[in-house]
C-alpha cells in the first residue's frame, strides 16, 4: 500500500473543514435515516448519536497510528445501509413499562440482534470518518484546529438543515456524501480505492432506489408512505417510519365507523361545536368532521408541513380548501402559547409523533402537548362553557388514568370517557370546567396516576425509573465503549491526563441536552427550532474560541465559578415564568439564561485545550466522555430535567478540580 499523501488541489485548512462537513453531517443523515427504517431507533436516536460519539472519540484516539482508516469508510458505510435495507426493523410497541405508538407485531431481525450491530456499525464508520479528520487536525495547533473544526461542523448542520427544508429524499443526502468522499480521498491501495468508488455508487444507488419509489416521501420527521387503503374510494393509509400513523377517509365513511372521530361532538350538549382549535390536524379527516359536524371556524394545528400538504392534495373532502379553515405549521404546544384567540371546542387529535425530538433527549414531538401545564394553557384558551377533548388508541389503561387525572386536576371535575373497539385502548376524553356544557353517559372513575408535567415530560413512562431495556443498552454502550477504546489501540494512561477534558465532555452534553429540552418548550418542539439550537450552540463555540485566541482571560478557577453559578440561576428560574412573557422577551431571557452557561463552558474548554501537548487524545477524551454524558441524560428519567442543571454543575465542578490536580500551574494563570 503507498502511504497516503495529501492531494494538491485542498490546503490542509479547507481538508479539515470539508473533514468536519463530512463527519456532522453523516452523523445527522445516519440518525434520519437509520431511525426511519429501524423503527425502534426512532424512539432511541441518542443510541446512534452516542454510537456517533464513541466512533469519532476512537478516531481521535488512534490519529497518529499508521495504517489510515478514512479510505475504509464508504465500504463500511455501503455496508450498514446494506444491512439496513435488507432487514428493516418494526418492533412491538406494547410494554406495561413503556409505551411506543406504532405496529402491534415485530418483523426483521431480533432487537437484540439489530441494535448491537447498528450501534457497533455506527461506532466504526464514524471511527473511519474521525480518523480523516482526526489526521487533519494534529497538523495545527490545537486550538486552531478546534476553529477550523467547529466552522465545517457548522457548515453541516446548516448543510442538512437546508436539505430537510426542502424536503430532500436521502439519495440526496448520499450524494452529498459521496461527493466528498470522492473530494477527500487520499491515495491508497488501488482495489481499496476501487471498492470503495463502488461501494459509494452503490450506497447512493440503494438510497435511490428507497427515494424514487413513488409512494415514499420525506418530511423534516418521517419518511412518508402514501398508499390506497382504508375504507371506499377516495381512501389512502399514511405510514411514517414504517408504522401505520394516519388514514384519509371521507366523512360519509367515518361517520359509517365505530370510531373515535365523532365522539367529541356527540358530547356537546348543545350539539354547536362553534370555533374549533384541533391540534394533530395531520391530513384532515377531523378537519373536515368538525366542519361537517357544524363548526364555524377552525384553527386546524399541524406540526408536519408534508403531511399538511398530502391532505390539501388527496382529502377527498377538501377541508383545507374551505375557507371557514385556517391551517397552521406549527407545535401545538407553541401554538397555545402564542395565540390569543378563544374556542368553544379545543381538540386534541391523536397527536402521537412516533419520534424523538432530536438526537438527544427523550423527549417526543407531542411531550410539552400533555402536561399539566399544557392542558392548563388549553384551559385558558376556552371560552365561557368551552370544551376540551382528546382521543387516540392509548395501548394501556394506566395511560388513559393519567390523562383523566391531569383533566380533573385542571378542570376540576372528572372527564366523561368513552372507550370503542378491543383491540389497544381507543378512548376519547371529554371535560368542561362547567359540567353543563358536556352530555355524559359515563365518567371516568379509574386509579388516579401523576400527571406528567413540564419537568418531567415523560407521558408513556408509567412510574419514574429507568425501564429495563434502557438499562440493557446503557449497559452495552458502557462495555462496548471500554473495549473498543483497547480495540482501537488506545492507552487508558494518556487519556488520564485529560480526565477534566472528558468531564467537561460528559457535562457539555448534559447542558446541551437541557438547552435543547428548555427550548422545546419555550418556542415548540419542531425540527427548525431544535436546527436553530444546535447551530447557535456551535456558533457560542466559535465565538468562545475566537475569545480566548484574543482576549486575555480571567483564571480558570474565576471561569468555572461564573460557570456554576449561571447553570444554578438558569435552574433557579421557573420556565413558567418565561413561558408568561411575550414572544420576544422570551427569546431573549432563553438565550441570556441558556446561551449564557454554553458560552463560558466553552470558554473554559476553549482556555484549556489551547495549551494541551497531544490535542487529538485531548480531544478524543472529552468526545468520549460526551458518551458517559450521553449516558447521564437517562437520569432525567427519574429525576426531571430540572435536576440535570444540579449535575452539570457538579461535573464541572469535578473537571475543576481535576484539571488542577492534573496542571497547577495552568489553573493558577489568568
Amino acid at each position: 500500500m503507498r502511504a497516503p499523501m495529501q492531494r494538491p488541489d485542498l490546503s490542509p485548512g479547507w481538508r479539515l473543514v470539508l473533514h468536519a462537513f463530512l463527519v456532522l453531517f453523516v452523523e445527522l443523515a445516519l440518525i434520519r435515516w437509520l431511525g426511519s427504517n429501524v423503527v425502534y431507533l426512532s424512539f432511541f436516536s441518542n443510541l446512534v448519536l452516542l454510537g456517533s460519539f464513541l466512533g469519532i472519540g476512537l478516531g481521535f484516539l488512534r490519529a497518529r497510528q499508521p495504517h489510515p482508516l478514512f479510505p475504509y469508510a464508504p465500504i463500511l458505510l455501503g455496508l450498514l445501509v446494506l444491512f439496513v435495507a435488507r432487514f428493516p426493523v418494526q418492533i412491538d410497541r406494547g410494554g406495561s413499562e413503556l409505551i411506543f405508538f406504532g405496529s402491534f407485531s415485530a418483523t426483521g431481525l431480533p432487537t437484540w440482534v439489530t441494535l448491537p450491530v447498528v450501534f457497533l456499525a455506527v461506532a466504526a464508520v464514524m471511527a473511519m470518518l474521525a480518523d480523516g479528520l482526526a489526521r487533519q487536525f494534529v497538523r495545527f495547533e490545537p486550538l486552531e484546529a478546534y476553529r477550523l473544526d467547529i466552522l465545517g461542523s457548522i457548515a453541516g448542520i446548516v448543510g442538512f438543515t437546508a436539505l430537510s427544508f426542502l424536503g430532500a429524499p436521502p439519495v440526496a443526502w448520499g450524494i452529498v456524501a459521496g461527493l466528498l468522499f470522492l473530494l477527500l480521498m487520499p491515495p491508497a491501495n488501488r482495489w481499496v480505492v476501487v471498492i470503495g468508488v463502488l461501494a459509494i455508487l452503490g450506497t447512493v444507488g440503494l438510497l435511490g432506489r428507497e427515494s424514487l419509489r413513488p409512494q415514499y416521501s420525506w418530511s423534516p420527521y418521517y419518511r412518508v408512505a402514501v398508499s390506497p387503503g382504508g375504507s371506499g374510494a377516495g381512501s389512502y393509509r399514511i405510514d411514517v417510519n414504517g408504522i401505520p400513523h394516519q388514514s384519509i377517509t371521507s366523512v360519509a365513511v367515518v361517520e359509517t365507523l365505530e370510531a373515535l372521530y365523532d365522539r367529541p361532538y356527540d358530547r356537546l350538549a348543545d350539539g354547536d361545536p362553534g370555533r374549533v382549535l384541533i391540534i394533530g390536524a395531520g391530513t384532515g379527516t377531523d378537519v373536515a368532521l368538525a366542519l361537517a359536524r357544524g363548526a364555524t371556524s377552525v384553527d386546524a394545528v399541524e406540526i408536519d408541513p408534508r403531511l399538511l400538504q398530502i391532505g390539501r392534495d388527496l382529502h377527498p373532502d377538501r377541508p383545507y380548501a374551505d375557507p371557514r379553515v385556517t391551517a397552521h405549521v406549527n407545535d401545538g404546544r407553541a401554538f397555545l402559547e402564542q395565540t390569543d384567540a378563544t374556542y368553544d371546542l379545543v381538540l386534541f387529535a391523536l397527536p402521537d409523533s412516533l419520534t424523538l425530538v432530536s438526537g438527544q433527549s427523550s423527549v417526543r414531538l407531542e411531550s410539552y402537548l400533555f402536561t399539566q401545564e399544557a392542558i392548563e394553557s388549553a384551559r385558558e384558551h376556552l371560552a365561557p362553557g368551552g370544551v376540551f377533548a382528546m382521543y387516540n388508541y392509548y395501548r394501556e389503561d394506566w395511560l388513559v388514568d393519567r390523562l383523566a387525572t391531569t383533566l380533573e386536576r385542571v378542570f376540576g371535575t372528572p372527564p366523561c370517557l368513552d372507550t370503542v373497539g378491543e383491540r389497544g385502548r381507543q378512548a376519547a376524553l371529554v371535560v368542561s370546567a362547567d359540567p353543563a356544557a358536556v352530555a355524559c353517559d359515563g365518567v371516568w372513575a379509574g386509579t388516579p396516576l401523576e400527571p406528567s408535567h413540564d419537568d418531567y415530560p415523560f407521558l408513556y413512562l408509567r412510574d419514574r425509573g429507568i425501564p429495563g431495556f434502557y438499562l440493557v443498552t446503557i449497559g452495552l454502550i458502557l462495555v462496548a465503549s471500554v473495549l473498543l477504546v483497547r480495540v482501537a489501540g488506545a492507552r487508558y494512561r494518556p487519556m488520564a491526563g485529560y480526565a477534566d477534558l472528558f468531564l467537561m465532555g460528559a457535562a457539555f452534553l448534559l447542558l446541551e441536552t437541557k438547552s435543547v429540552v428548555q427550548f422545546a418548550l419555550l418556542f415548540g418542539t419542531t425540527w427548525f427550532v431544535n436546527s436553530l439550537v444546535f447551530i447557535g450552540v456551535l456558533l457560542s463555540v466559535y465565538v468562545a474560541i475566537e475569545v480566548v485566541r484574543r482576549v486575555s482571560l480571567p483564571s480558570p478557577a474565576i471561569l468555572f465559578g461564573v460557570l456554576v453559578v449561571s447553570v444554578l440561576v438558569a435552574l433557579a428560574i421557573p420556565l413558567g415564568a418565561l413561558l408568561a412573557l411575550p414572544l420576544p422577551l422570551r427569546f431573549v431571557a432563553a438565550v441570556l439564561l441558556w446561551f449564557t452557561p454554553i458560552f463560558i463552558a466553552n470558554l473554559v474548554f476553549a482556555r484549556r485545550f489551547r495549551d494541551v501537548g497531544e490535542s487529538n487524545v485531548a480531544f478524543g477524551a472529552n468526545l468520549l466522555g460526551s458518551v458517559a454524558g450521553g449516558v447521564l441524560e437517562y437520569a432525567a428519567l427519574v429525576t426531571g430535567y430540572g435536576l440535570l442543571a444540579i449535575l452539570v454543575a457538579v461535573l464541572y465542578v469535578a473537571a475543576f478540580l481535576a484539571w488542577r490536580r492534573i496542571d497547577p500551574a495552568g489553573v493558577a494563570a489568568s
